[in-house]
Parts: C-alpha cells; structure tokens; sequence
C-alpha cells in the first residue's frame, strides 16, 4: 500500500478515520476485502502471493496497516513477506508493545506499521528502529517515514482535513484517493527508481496498466463502536472493480 491517510482522535464523532490506496502491480493474486474464514475476527483483504495483507481491522477494534520503505538498493528478495506483519497482529491477541517487542524487524525489507487497538494508534518503522505513540491529529504515511512531505502525501493530508468537516459524507475521502494528478520533478523524492517511475507514483491515485492502485480503503468507526469498512478494487488503467462494504460493532 502507498497511502494512508489517517485521523486519530481529531473529529468529535469519528475517534478513527482512515482513507488508503494500496499500489501493486495488477498481476499480482489478491483477494478482496472480507472476514477470513480461517480467524472470522478479521476483515481484510489478502496477498494470495504471500498470505499477508496490508491493512485489516477485527471485530473487537484491532487495527493494522502497513506500506513499504521505498529503497531498492537494500532490497532483498528473500526476505519475508512484510504483510504477514499486519497479519499476525489482526489474528493475533498481543498487546501493541508486546507484539512489536517479537517481530524481530530486521528480518523484513523497510516498512512502516500502524497498530492501533481502539485506545491507542501506533507507527514504527524498521527503517528509524522508532515506535511513536500519536497523539490526537491528522497523519500521513507513504513509502517513506510517517509524515515525510512528499507531495501527495501534503497535499491529500490537506484534502484529509476538509474532508473531515463533511462526515458521515465520504465523498470527499473517496475523491482525495482518486486524485491522479502527478507532482512537478523538481518536488520529488529521489528514492532510488527512474525519474519516469518517480513520476508515475507521485500521483495518490495511479493510472498504471501493469502496475497501479490496486484497491481504496475508506474506514471508520464512531465514537459508539460502529466499524464501517468499504473497499474499492481497481482493474488495469484504473477501471473500477468490485466494491465491497461491511458495517458492524466492535466489540471489547
């Protein structure tokens, strides 16, 4: 996934918003968003590559997201899945600390996590070695650190928050993470990819034919415990999918 947009604590009805694209290449076998039959508890959607996910929440408010660091000079092909990270917390019973204390990140290539268990939201990053507890606002997460000011990164943090104003219309969260309009050169990152790639994914929504945004995630859950969940798949080229929704109450 390559952006996460999310308001913790920072709209008086709405403790937890989120509003996210997941970017990967089109061939790659993915299951949409439903409850796992073999843990019920979660709803997410599934890496049919890997067995992992990207981002999930379970019946009783466990919430788990995840993005990759982008450096392909330390990538390494054998290391493993980070999915399974958001995964094992979503099936998992562990305290946010206790979880983060065994995953040994050095495994992994560079990620970023989000854990949150309906009382508080956690980042770490295997890349800083960091975990910060966030505090009430608005945050966004790329393929690099927590708020680092990529373009679309600010710019969608911007639309985050007028979006916000119009809820429990989502109307503006959908057409913040359709926003496919690319940044100028001299605004991007160099993280490693050609210019022509760093291009392509400055956009918050991409158009690509083999590889772009693969599904839309727009969650919330309500200061009375009311999970909604709709996730939106896109084909090649940017064409819709299926859309799938879930409305239920977290229980703790």
């Amino acid at each position: 996934m390559c952006l996460i947009l999310v308001a913790w604590h920072a709209h008086h009805e709405y403790p937890l918003v989120v509003a996210a694209n997941r970017d990967e290449f089109h061939a790659r076998a993915t299951a949409p968003a439903a409850f796992w039959e073999d843990h019920p508890e979660v709803l997410a959607g599934r890496d049919l590559a890997a067995g992992g996910t990207w981002l999930g929440i379970t019946r009783n408010g466990r919430f788990a997201a995840l993005t990759n660091f982008r450096d392909p000079a330390s990538h390494r092909p054998y290391a493993p899945s980070r999915g399974r990270l958001v995964a094992d917390f979503l099936c998992g019973e562990a305290d946010i600390d206790a979880y983060l204390d065994v995953i040994e990140p050095e495994r992994y290539n560079g990620f970023n996590l989000l854990l949150g268990d309906g009382r508080r939201l956690v980042a770490f990053s295997n890349v800083s070695n960091e975990r910060h507890l966030l505090a009430p606002g608005l945050y966004g997460l790329s393929n690099a650190l927590l708020d680092t000011p990529w373009p679309k990164v600010g710019q969608a943090k911007t639309a985050l928050e007028a979006a916000l104003a119009h809820l429990p219309d989502e109307h503006r969260l959908w057409a913040l993470l359709r926003d496919d309009r690319t940044h100028p050169d001299e605004t991007l990152p160099a993280t490693g990819v050609p210019l022509e790639w760093e291009r392509l994914l400055s956009a918050a929504f991409i158009r690509g034919a083999d590889y772009g945004t693969r599904s839309s995630t727009v969650l919330t859950v309500s200061a009375g415990g009311i999970v909604s969940f709709d996730e939106q798949s896109w084909l090649p080229g940017g064409v819709p999918g299926e859309r799938r929704r879930y409305r239920f109450s977290a229980i703790r």
